[in-house]
This record gives structure tokens, sequence and C-alpha cells, in this order.
């Protein structure tokens, strides 16, 4: 069985799940997250995309319900015993052979607890198992409780969330290497993630998001691959990835020479970043790490050229995201403890000139601060 933690930690794992079950009176709990599964089994695949759901109850009795074709998946990765497979065919409704494994677990008309808030429960499918369950049992949406669980990482996760970054930083040696004139961004991307597998890492949960010219304004991956021009700007965003922990960065690199403006914005990038960094302590609220970052942004006249987050958490997460819970946005209220890992991006875009200027480090929040985990200079550098 290919487990990356020990079986300790997963029985502290589990053991932390049915204790905030029986404290908020839920006789079970219905998982679609993948990562909720992954975090508590080590259960590892792609196949939430179609019907699949864990079950946990007060009890301990543990059910994965999924397809033929994740039967051994489950059993090669995770420490699941009790798996049961729905089977493909017109007019399928696995909602209703949820519904059996509840009431073989004598849960009828008790209250049950579903992760609504998933990519693997389609709204259709959510819609099914609201029809399935009706006057069968009470629903309630508990989505965030085991999320609110993996928010704060063990010692166990954090080597790997450390892992991620020593890849992250192999990466961007990589962009400082081939990222030259009438060079590809289809070159850059491939050597980023070829060290990042002959490190033993992973796919990330989201592509990687690279743009020069106009496209350096973009904070989402698209398909179109520019070659860069003699003087260019170059955007990228990527995380190393280990056992599916990730670790974010990111920058925007003039190419050629740098427009002056470059040099203002990734001044305020640099000291807005910093102010978030001293920010990002324990007893805070996340919510004032924002509203740092957009006191020094729009201080210096920015206002207009910031997002409105500067960040979320990071861990193991699966597609089509990396971003985790919670988000740097103002008035959020979760305070600050030791083990979260939080990725701070501090980001320019000036429409007007057509200029980006992006800045983001991954760190881990520690008793007494932080401690940034990528090892690269965060100065301008021109190519």
């Amino acid at each position: 069985m290919g487990l990356h933690f020990s079986s300790e930690e997963f029985k502290r794992r589990k053991n932390k799940v049915i204790t905030k079950l029986k404290e908020e009176k839920i006789d079970a709990l219905v998982m679609f997250r993948q990562e909720s599964m992954y975090w508590l089994t080590g259960y590892d695949t792609f196949g939430y995309v179609f019907f699949q759901s864990l079950i946990l109850d007060q009890k301990g009795n543990l059910i994965l319900l999924t397809r033929a074709p994740d039967l051994r998946q489950a059993q090669n990765t995770s420490n699941i015993e009790n798996i049961k497979i729905w089977v493909d065919k017109d007019a399928s409704n696995p909602t209703e052979d949820l519904k059996q494994i509840l009431n073989e677990l004598n849960l009828k008309e008790k209250k049950i607890g579903i992760e609504y808030e998933a990519y693997g429960l389609t709204g259709r499918n959510a819609i099914n198992l609201n029809k399935s369950l009706k006057n069968f049992c009470s629903l309630d949406d508990k989505s965030e409780l085991i999320t609110k669980l993996r928010v704060i990482k063990s010692p166990e996760e954090i080597v790997y969330v450390k892992k991620a970054a020593t890849l992250a930083d192999k990466a961007l040696d990589e962009v400082w290497k081939f990222a030259k004139k009438g060079v590809s961004e289809s070159k850059i991307l491939a050597e980023m993630n070829r060290v990042i597998f002959e490190g033993g890492g992973d796919y990330p949960a989201n592509e990687f998001i690279i743009g020069s010219g106009k496209n350096a304004l973009l904070c989402r991956y698209q398909s179109e691959k520019q070659i860069l021009n003699d003087v260019d700007q170059l955007t990228i965003e990527w995380a190393g990835t280990y056992r599916h922990y990730h670790s974010a960065m990111f920058r925007t690199i003039p190419i050629g020479k740098a427009n002056p403006k470059h040099y203002e914005m990734h001044e305020a990038c640099e000291e807005a970043l910093k102010n978030c960094e001293n920010t990002l302590k324990p007893g805070n609220k996340i919510g004032e790490v924002f509203d740092m970052h957009a006191k020094i942004f729009d201080n210096l006249g920015y206002k207009d050229c910031r997002m409105n987050a500067c960040g979320y958490s990071l861990g193991a997460t699966f597609s089509p995201n990396w971003m985790d819970w919670p988000m740097l946005y103002t008035g959020n209220p979760y305070v600050i403890q030791p083990g979260n890992v939080f990725f701070m991006h501090m980001i320019l875009m000036d429409s007007k000139n057509e200029l980006a200027m992006n800045l983001g480090e991954t760190y881990i929040v520690t008793e007494k601060g932080n401690e940034r985990l990528g090892n690269q200079k965060t100065d301008l550098v021109i190519l």
C-alpha cells in the first residue's frame, strides 16, 4: 500500500474528525472533496470527477462508494478496507447506492453532514442526492468540517510542503536560464515541469500561469504560447508540488529592459509583501493581512491595479485548483495559527499602460511569526 503518512498520523486525523462529529452532533459525514479523502485515508485519484463518496460515522466505520476503475486505486493508495462499487449503466443513480449504505449503517432518521462544496459533487448529483435522502435522514452542509482541520499542517505534512518549495525554487532557476528574447513560453514551461518531475514532484492542481506582452496581465492559464520579444514582460505563477502539497511562487520578469514603471511597481510589491509578512502572525486575522496589502498599494496610487484578495492557504489539493481555504480578503475572520501555510501574492495589473508586476511567495506560520519557504531572491530580475 503506497501510503505517504504513518498509521499513527492517519489515526490522529480520523479521531479528530470523529470528535468534531460528536461535538457538532452529526451522526456521519459524507465526503465528496477529494482533498478530504486523501487527508483522511491517503486515497489518491482523479476519479472524483464522477460520483464518488466516502462515509465516516461516529463509530469509526469508513466506507468508500466509487466506480470500478477506482477499486484498485483505493486498494493501492489508501487504508480504506470497505469499498463499494456502483455500476455504470444507462440512467444509473449512485445516490441510491449511497442511501443503501447509510441504511446499513443504521443512519435512517439520523443527522448526516454533506460536503456540498466539492468539485466531485455536481449540481445534478446534488439534486439527486437530496431527492434520494429526502424523508430518510436530515442533511446538514458540513463542507468545511475537514477543511478546517486540514488547514493546520502536521509535522509530517510540513516535510512535503518544504519539498514542494525546493521544487518551486528549482523551477525558477529554469525560468532565469531560459527566459530570453526569441524563446517560446512553451520551452520555459517544459523546463520548469522537467525539473519538478525529475525531483519526484507531481502535476499541480491547476496549470502554471504564463504570459508575455499583453498576456502578462493575465492571472489565469490560457493556451496561447508566444515567443519573447527583444523587449517584453513575462509573468509566471507556478507551484512546486510534492505528494499533492503545493508551494507557489509568482514573478513578473522584464525581458530586454524594464520600463521605468516596472521598477516602481516592483518596489511597491516588495513593500506590500514585507508588510504582509509582518502581519502574518499567530493571533492576527487573515483579513488584516489583506488590509495591509491594500493600504500599501492604495497609498502608492495602485488601487485600480490591485486585486480584491492577496493570497490563500495551500496544502494537498486536486484539480482543478490549488487554491485552498481560507482566502486572504478584507474582513475574513480566520485567526492565523502555527502550522498554517499561506501563499501571498502581490499583483499589480496596469491596464492603461499594459504593464504587469507580480511577486508571490509561500509561508508557513510559526509560533512567533512565519518562515518563507522559497529561497530565491525577490529582486527585480531583468533578462
